[in-house]
């Protein structure tokens, strides 16, 4: 099975209560299943792991049970990247975080700031000064 994310297809999802060890060069998904529903609560890679509590002593655990509501509904989805580098992969997240805005990233999302600068122009200004005078 898998699940196409932007133009990457990952593998899974799984339940994460039956993900194991080893893993290596990913990036992973934590997704909650809401019916026949996926949202991405957060994303990050791995550069390698053989530790079975790699996600349950994670510091966004919490976040994610928060969110799904039960372990039960906490999923797994991977993209492996074997000949990635570090950038490549946090490239990749940053892709996803931008798009999907996964609550669990929170502190990762970019703050949107606009293009653009709004200035007043010297004729506003005269207008303003003038609408002034008339009261």
């Amino acid at each position: 099975m898998s699940i196409q994310i932007l133009q990457y297809e990952f593998l899974g999802p799984i339940p994460m209560s039956e993900w194991g060890p080893p893993m290596e060069k990913l990036v992973y998904l934590i997704l909650s299943r809401n019916k026949d529903k996926f949202d991405i609560l957060y994303a990050g890679d791995c550069q390698k792991t053989d530790d079975k509590s790699f996600f349950t002593s994670h510091d966004q655990f919490q976040c994610w049970l928060k969110q799904s509501g039960s372990e039960q509904s906490l999923y797994l989805a991977i993209l492996p990247m074997f000949e990635s580098s570090d950038e490549k992969r946090r490239n990749v997240i940053q892709k996803i975080i931008s798009q999907y805005k996964p609550h669990c990233n929170s502190d990762d999302i970019p703050e949107s700031k606009p293009d653009y600068v709004v200035r007043a122009s010297e004729e506003s200004d005269k207008d303003s000064e003038e609408s002034d005078k008339d009261e």
